[in-house]
């Protein structure tokens, strides 16, 4: 049973006795005393300031005072209008300076994966076993250094660019057509693949996202279409592209559709020969067929050249022509109009999404051919998005992002890394979903037990027990750093109105400072955006 706030007002209020009534809470969803407690004070609409910081909450990884200032000055509508375009946006010298020394940024993918497979060569041929060894694990520490540069750019751009509605649907994307880096030599590819495949799309056309996506390497990788020959057909991207990234698995498409698209796909794969390097040797016929863009490849000698039909029609392309025409038709279908609009709804309003938003928002990507922005426009001027601000419970990356940007957006990180051992922590790493489904976006899945204790642990660290950490130079003591001014933040002042009881009386009773940011970060009122 759940202790009432006059019990808790009663009650010597420690960290112990805090976390033991917040993980009790954890353990509902939707219509718990968690719920309900997040949902307690005024609604968003009684409250200018608090309805725009909930608002930020949920377009952006978290309010901050630049945020609520720019919103003020351009108005909602405005703000809104800005957000909504993709452009490029200027980080903090000390965030860009970070990620310009980073190999990712210095040098181009297709350079690192080409040295690295050379060197996976030199590896094997190399006699002595301790030899091997050795280099086996020098080579994997490289990789493993490349996957980190990577999550530390995610890490920086969002908690620092003013373009938050493009790093959130940045990730969105990167969970939607979700790779995982620890497969093979995608580390060295998954940088690039955030950078050039998805971010430049993410609010773009969903067609041009799935061709960008289908044509990278890290996804050719990924999902095994490198292996997919004429002849020798591997059947996984083509079930991928069609149950999670089109159509969905309800969208119509049957197996022999899977089939046919398998054998669209043969021959599209991974070159890692020397940039430099003549086409391979073809039959005359084949020469000009012969397709090389960086890493990615079509060999016209691995494709099915027979005639195909795709969703009840043949298709007319040959060669890489018919990749583009399947693509257009999956991107156009009313099924991947629905299945498209249904996990942008789950990401942005909430798990159960109202029909009839849904229906808007399908109808919105068929008349936009596709175009995000659009239908995030449509999301955004709904009834059910407006009602939902404040009552989303943000799952461990989220959470994370949000926590930075609240105390630690006015001076930038020197060393990401802990944010990310927090994130591996509460089982949510930066592109580690072993399986193509992407992290889960429904509630159910971040409320256990055992979720919310570890979430605990880790607002004590964002409340200033890991700030230290945060600002110690790689191979340096730890720097002083005093916990954030969460009490004096324009996110607390323009929040507190809303507290609920039990929250007011925890944070009465903090005794340090540290403490009093634990409280908070603890609270319903964070948990949930």
């Amino acid at each position: 049973m759940n202790p009432s706030p006059a019990a808790l007002t009663a009650l010597p209020l420690t960290r112990r006795h805090w976390l033991g009534w917040t993980a009790a809470l954890s353990l509902a969803t939707s219509g718990s005393a968690w719920a309900a407690a997040s949902q307690s004070g005024a609604p968003p609409g009684q409250d200018d300031t608090a309805a725009g910081v909930r608002l930020l909450d949920r377009i952006s990884w978290g309010a901050t005072a630049a945020s609520q200032q720019a919103m003020a000055e351009a108005s909602v509508a405005g703000y809104l209008a800005s957000q909504l375009r993709s452009a490029p946006a200027a980080l903090p010298p000390e965030a860009q300076a970070q990620i310009d020394a980073m190999a990712i940024t210095r040098t181009p993918m297709e350079t690192l994966a080409i040295d690295l497979q050379g060197r996976q060569q030199a590896i094997k041929d190399l006699p002595d076993e301790d030899a091997r060894k050795a280099a086996q694990e020098a080579y994997q520490r490289e990789l493993r250094g490349l996957q980190r540069e990577a999550e530390r750019r995610f890490v920086l751009r969002a908690v620092y660019s003013p373009a938050q509605l493009q790093e959130k649907m940045t990730w969105f994307w990167m969970n939607h057509f979700s790779v995982f880096a620890g497969k093979g030599d995608i580390r060295a590819m998954v940088g690039d693949y955030e950078d050039r495949a998805i971010r430049p799309h993410a609010l773009g056309r969903f067609r041009d996202l799935l061709g960008a996506t289908v044509r990278h390497p890290a996804m050719l990788r990924y999902l095994d279409n490198a292996q997919n020959a004429a002849n020798r057909i591997n059947e996984n991207y083509a079930r991928e592209l069609m149950e999670l990234h089109t159509l969905g698995v309800d969208g119509g498409y049957s197996q022999r559709d899977v089939q046919e698209m398998a054998r669209v796909l043969t021959g599209h794969g991974v070159s890692l020969r020397p940039l430099g390097e003549p086409p391979p040797k073809l039959k005359p016929e084949w020469t000009h067929q012969y397709v090389r863009h960086g890493l990615y490849e079509f060999h016209p000698q691995r494709h099915d050249w027979g005639a195909k039909e795709l969703l009840g029609q043949p298709l007319q392309g040959q060669g890489m022509a018919e990749l583009d025409e399947a693509l257009d038709r999956l991107a156009r279908a009313p099924a991947t109009a629905r299945f498209v609009s249904r996990k942008l709804a789950l990401y942005l309003v909430g798990d159960a999404p109202a029909p009839a938003l849904l229906d808007a928002m399908a109808e919105s990507f068929t008349r936009s051919d596709g175009h995000i922005a659009t239908v995030l426009q449509t999301l955004f001027a709904s009834a059910p998005f407006q009602a939902s601000l404040g009552k989303r419970l943000r799952d461990p990356v989220q959470y994370v992002m949000a926590g930075l940007r609240m105390g630690y957006a006015d001076r930038v990180l020197t060393n990401p890394d802990p944010a990310l051992s927090w994130l591996q922590r509460l089982a949510e790493p930066l592109y580690g979903r072993a399986t193509p489904d992407g992290y889960p976006l429904d509630s159910a899945a971040w409320t256990s037990s055992g979720q919310m204790a570890v979430r605990f642990e880790v607002a004590r660290a964002l409340g200033g027990a890991g700030a230290a950490a945060l600002y110690r130079p790689e191979g340096a003591p730890p720097p002083k750093v005093a916990p954030p001014a969460l009490a004096q933040s324009a996110y607390y002042r323009a929040l507190e109105p809303q507290l609920a009881p039990a929250t007011r009386v925890a944070l009465a009773r903090a005794a340090t400072p540290l403490e009093w940011n634990t409280f908070l970060l603890s609270a319903p009122e964070f948990m949930y955006a």
